[in-house]
Parts: structure tokens; C-alpha cells; sequence
């Protein structure tokens, strides 16, 4: 996948029916969406638990985009492969998950895939100075991690800060938690160029009625492009 800037919208699929993922992937890509984004949660490092490898390789087969798999797992180094495997096209994982971020950035990409960096609310931007040369992304939360449908935080410092860290690496910003038509404008002015939505997204819809995807994803990503 060739790299650009241009804003993309990554439906996150913890909003969606759980009872009928597949349908609902391909609701959302028909609909528009650029990127399928799956938050993996464990339980512990977030208080919520979703994923397994079995259930991101059962989701591969119906996403024709690009699969975002945010790891909110610790330890993290030791599912890497697995979650590869099951054929996510990126990885992220989170600078607070385990002491040795470097090398877990090492080991995503040692599997083929694409590596993302994610920054917690309180984790400063500085975080990932040193590791920006591995990362094919970073990834700021505007939440704390582990559930759907939170208040969006606002970040547009940090984000500020990564762009000029980033300088002209290729490297993507992408934000997740509380995206929608109104805070998307925010971050992608500040230099966003990847948005997670949930709820925003998959809200008033369904597969058998799957236009307002449509909808919210065009409205979302014409409010991020109008503060370009």
C-alpha cells in the first residue's frame, strides 16, 4: 500500500453487531470505509476483553481494505506472531504495555506486517522519539482505552508535537477515541491522517440498513478535510 496524508476513515469494529461481523465489514467497506480497525483488549492492561487470534482471522476473510489491529494486551510481545498469522495488515502496540518498545516494533515487522506505536491520554509524545524510524504509525489515544463510546480527550498538542517529530518519515497519525464530525476537524488540522470511529459511525445503522454507515463515515471525513 502506497503511503499518502490524505484522511481515512478506520471503523472500528467494537461498535459493530457482534452477532454478524462479517456482514457488518463489508457493510462499512461498501459504504466507504478506508481501514477496518480491531481493538484487541485483554482484561488487564484495559479493563475490557474482546479478540482473539481465532476471531481476527475469522474477520480476515471478509475485510477487502486493510486490517488495523490495535493490541491493548500486556505482555504483547508474545501474541505478535499469532495475530499476524490470523492476517492483520498493521499491528499497534501500546508504549505502555511492556518495558522493551523497541523491540517489540522490531518483532511486529520481523512478521511482514506494518508496525503501529500507540500513546495512552498521559503518555507524552516524547514517548516514542526514539522509535519513530521503526513505526509505520502512531497511534493517539483521545480516550482511555477499553471501552467503546467515551467522551473524546483533547489531544491536539501531542499531535501537534508528532507531526514535526515525523517530519517527512512515512509515518501516519491516527486517532482513536471520540471521532466524530465534530472532533475530527481538530485533530486532522493538527496533523491527523487516520481516524477510528465506533460508534459514530456504525450509529443509526445496520446491515440490513447499512446508508447511514455511509453517511457518518462521508460526514466524518468531510469535517476532517475541511480543516485541511
Amino acid at each position: 500500500m502506497t503511503f499518502d496524508r490524505s484522511i481515512k476513515i478506520a471503523p472500528s469494529i467494537l461498535s459493530a453487531d457482534f452477532a454478524d461481523f462479517g456482514r457488518e465489514i463489508r457493510a462499512v467497506e461498501d459504504q466507504g470505509a478506508d481501514w477496518v480497525h480491531v481493538d484487541v483488549m485483554d482484561g488487564h492492561f484495559v479493563p475490557n476483553l474482546t479478540f482473539g487470534p481465532p476471531a481476527v482471522k475469522a474477520f480476515r476473510k471478509h475485510v477487502n481494505t486493510f486490517m488495523d489491529v490495535h493490541l491493548m494486551i500486556a505482555p504483547v510481545d508474545p501474541f505478535i506472531e499469532a495475530y499476524a498469522e490470523a492476517g492483520a495488515d498493521l499491528i499497534t502496540a501500546h508504549v505502555e504495555a511492556g518495558p522493551h518498545i523497541h523491540r517489540t516494533l522490531q518483532a511486529i515487522r520481523a512478521t511482514g506486517k506494518k508496525a503501529g506505536v500507540a500513546l495512552n491520554p498521559g503518555t507524552p509524545a516524547e514517548a516514542v522519539e526514539h522509535v519513530l524510524d521503526l513505526a509505520d504509525l502512531v497511534c493517539v489515544m483521545t480516550v482511555n482505552p477499553g471501552f467503546g463510546g467515551q467522551k473524546f480527550i483533547d489531544m491536539t498538542g501531542k499531535i501537534r508535537k508528532l507531526r514535526q517529530m515525523i517530519g517527512d518519515r512515512p509515518v501516519h497519525i491516527e486517532i482513536d477515541g471520540g471521532v466524530d464530525p465534530v472532533t475530527a476537524p481538530l485533530v486532522a488540522a493538527a496533523g491527523a491522517d487516520v481516524l477510528v470511529a465506533g460508534s459514530a459511525v456504525f450509529k443509526g445503522g445496520s446491515v440490513s440498513n447499512a446508508e447511514p454507515y455511509g453517511e457518518n463515515i462521508r460526514a466524518i471525513r468531510q469535517a476532517a478535510q475541511a480543516a485541511l
